[in-house]
């Protein structure tokens, strides 16, 4: 399937352990950060922003309050006994795995182009080899890509051309996401001359010829350019030229006669199962924008566009064969359907419906390959089933898996090829990729990361269960934890959840993570409302004016765990990252006395704020826009900045920013943190820790994603009184 999207990430942390630190840990920290008397008119109120000054990252005394809070914090962090023991044990877990592998792309004759790390190598590096049994070979090491700042860059977009012949690869510094594009010569290895840099948003798609290729560029360098990320335009490059004479092919101002925003961001995609150009815009919204045209119309002054979806339409996503497109919508089917339409002529209100909504399952996945039509169905977002349609069948086939797949990825080269790839996982299954082999009906195990063993985690068990919430909704709640636990009421318990963009909390195996329950405590993912593990529906019930769900759905299942025995109120820590913020924040401050500690990551916190960042704009399709009186009071009501009142005890807090991030800037966590060191009557932690060689967490080096973990999760078990190892 080939939606663009352009969601926050979600930044998921863990590791372990507790122990009391310094005496002084839980006092008060310097209340000298820049403030001011701001107060404004929000949504018809006179609203006070005392830290507004803090969102001036280039003023010298605001840089001095962010570096002030981050020694304090890492001074804290760095006592926490058991941390390093974290630290050690995450290292000899990755030590067990020779290597992995991952961001693989498999071009049509077979050339597989991937990210391989070792336990030596602290970020991906880029290797090739032909077919799944070929001679690996190493491209490029971005370790080598060293300049005058002493940067450090990962490889941050792999786009191989149709035969794979050529690769533009990108480079981003220090988790910025900025790639710098350059191309490569795959068999001799020869890297051409020229880069082209502001390349957040790249998605480099090449033409049939192998030689040129469309690709997104942002208009400033500037990270806290408000405007940086408005007007982005598509240019066509052709390798070997100078990107300063390269053609504009597709952008608001070259196409003045199309419905693109300022804040859209434009991509142009050459699809070779159908043999068009396709342009988009793209945003938070899951609704696609599209327009196509023949791929001869390319050397006209103005592509002639021809519109294919609006997002009226309500077309979430699509694939194509030469005649036909297959389309993924909750049109009147809020667990989703697939539709069929001849693309040269497409006709929504008469389209074929291939795949009706399921009953008691969403549809997840959609795949196309010479077999037939694959997809699969996800059961409350925590178990998924594989099926085949094949092309004169009436009724599927359920496919018997190798084992029970709480997740499950299916993809494959389209649909004039037979390779249908599964990736599957689970709370407690390492992830496996398999070919299916249709001829033969069985499962091929292609996984290309080695295997590795965690006899650690043969004692778990997984239960799911559906809690009521505040209004009867019942939520899905995953509950990972020991078989030797005893229903005593004082287990630490990390509930983790996001709830956003349509996301799902799928099941994953993170032995870091699950470090939680190695020293005795409960893992619990909440799949809040505002996520889509129960289909299109769930994501609206927790977006926008009924974004309250997402953290009242948090509440319910914390109160669940007290209920039920498993936990009480000072056991519990709350932890998510990037939109994840809005769910913690708004927990907490709801609900003070339900949590013993609270830990956002890179979170939004001060949500009316939003679109006053480069990132914000393209966020208003999910959680709204103050110009509307409606949404701006949901904003506001979202805002855990807002929401912080003086005298309150509340949790304790670990708070943490990116100075690189470009999606929730280093002032919306830092805002928040200075205002709850201000009103907390607790005298529980309260840290803010901003890591200056980090953005939003994509793009850390190994070291880095260790050690934040580590943080996080000692923090937790600190000030849930966990830590004992399970027997």
């Amino acid at each position: 399937m080939r939606t663009i999207r352009f969601s926050a990430t979600i930044c998921l942390s863990a590791l372990l352990f507790s122990a009391p630190v310094s005496a002084n840990a839980g006092s008060p920290a310097n209340m000298d950060a820049p403030s001011a008397s701001v107060v404004e008119t929000i949504c018809g109120e006179a609203v006070a922003d005392p830290y507004r000054p803090l969102e001036n990252l280039k003023d010298p005394k605001v840089q001095a309050w962010y570096m002030r809070q981050a020694d304090r914090a890492r001074a804290v962090l760095d006592g926490i006994p058991g941390r390093g023991e974290l630290i050690e044990k995450m290292k000899e877990f990755d030590k067990r795995r020779q290597e992995k592998i991952f961001d693989l792309s498999i071009t049509d004759n077979d050339c597989y182009f991937y990210l391989k790390q070792t336990p030596a190598d602290e970020t991906g590096k880029l290797y090739f080899r032909k077919g799944f049994k070929g001679t690996e070979r190493l491209l490029f090491d971005p370790d080598t890509w060293k300049n005058v700042t002493g940067s450090t860059y990962v490889v941050s977009e792999i786009a191989p051309n149709i035969d794979g012949s050529k690769v533009v690869i990108g480079v981003s510094p220090n988790g910025s996401e900025d790639a710098i594009l350059f191309v490569m010569e795959v068999e001799s290895g020869r890297i051409y001359p020229e880069r082209i840099d502001r390349g957040r948003f790249a998605s480099p798609s090449w033409l049939p010829d192998g030689n040129s290729f469309f690709y997104n560029r942002l208009n400033s360098r500037d990270p806290l350019d408000r405007n940086r990320q408005k007007d982005s335009r598509v240019w066509l490059h052709v390798v070997g030229t100078n990107p300063g004479t390269d053609r504009e092919i597709f952008s608001r101002t070259h196409d003045a006669n199309l419905p693109i925003k300022a804040e859209d961001i434009p991509a142009v995609v050459y699809d070779r199962k159908s043999g068009r150009l396709f342009a988009f815009v793209g945003s938070v919204d899951p609704r696609v924008t599209a327009w196509y045209a023949p791929a001869g119309t390319l050397n006209a002054k103005v592509i002639p566009w021809q519109s294919l979806f609006t997002p009226n339409d309500d077309v979430y996503d699509f694939v194509t064969t030469r005649q036909d497109i297959y389309m993924y919508t909750p049109r009147n089917a809020p667990r989703f359907k697939v539709l069929k339409t001849p693309l040269d002529q497409p006709d929504l209100a008469n389209a074929e419906t291939v795949i009706p909504e399921p009953a008691d399952a969403t549809l997840t996945g959609l795949t196309l390959t010479s077999k037939g039509l694959f997809y699969t169905l996800s059961f409350n977002g925590v178990r998924e089933e594989l099926y085949h349609l094949e092309h004169d069948d009436k009724e599927p086939e359920k496919i018997d898996t190798p084992f029970d797949a709480g997740t499950m990825t299916i993809s494959s080269k389209g649909f004039d090829h037979p390779e249908l790839w599964a990736i599957m996982g689970g709370w407690s299954h390492d992830f496996r990729r398999f070919r299916y082999d249709e001829e033969d009906k069985r499962f091929i195990d292609e996984t290309l990361s080695s295997k590795a063993s965690y006899p650690e985690y043969d004692n778990l068990e997984v239960r799911e269960v559906m809690v009521p919430s505040h209004d009867g909704v019942k939520v899905p709640l995953s509950l990972i934890y020991n078989r030797s636990m005893t229903k005593d009421g004082k287990n630490p318990v990390l509930i983790y959840g996001y709830g956003a963009y349509g996301n799902s909390m799928t099941p994953f195996f993170s032995p870091s993570l699950l470090l939680w329950n190695y020293k005795g405590g409960i893992l619990a993912v909440a799949h809040v409302r505002g996520g889509g593990e129960l289909g299109d529906d769930w994501h609206k019930a927790g977006m926008k004016t009924t974004k309250p769900n997402t953290w009242k759905d948090l509440i319910a299942s914390a109160e669940y765990l007290i209920k039920k025995g498993y936990t009480s109120p000072e056991h519990i820590a709350i932890n998510g990252g990037s939109a994840g913020g809005i769910l913690i924040g708004r927990a907490m401050t709801e609900r003070p006395d339900l949590f013993a500690a609270a830990m956002p990551q890179v979170g939004v916190l001060n949500a009316v704020r939003g679109e006053f960042s480069p990132n914000g704009p393209v966020n208003v399709p999910e959680f709204g826009t103050i110009k509307n009186p409606e949404e701006c009071k949901a904003l506001l009501e979202m805002d855990a900045y807002h929401h912080l009142r003086d005298g309150v005890s509340y949790p304790a807090a670990l708070i943490t920013a990116g100075m690189n991030d470009p999606r929730v800037p280093a002032w919306q966590p830092a805002k928040f943190a200075a205002r709850l060191q201000e009103a907390t009557a607790s005298r529980k932690p309260v840290l803010f820790f901003t890591d200056y060689k980090a953005g939003h967490g994509i793009g850390d080096t190994k070291t880095k994603q260790f050690e934040s973990l580590a943080d996080m999760l000692s923090f937790g078990l600190w000030q849930t009184g966990g830590g004992k190892a399970a027997e």
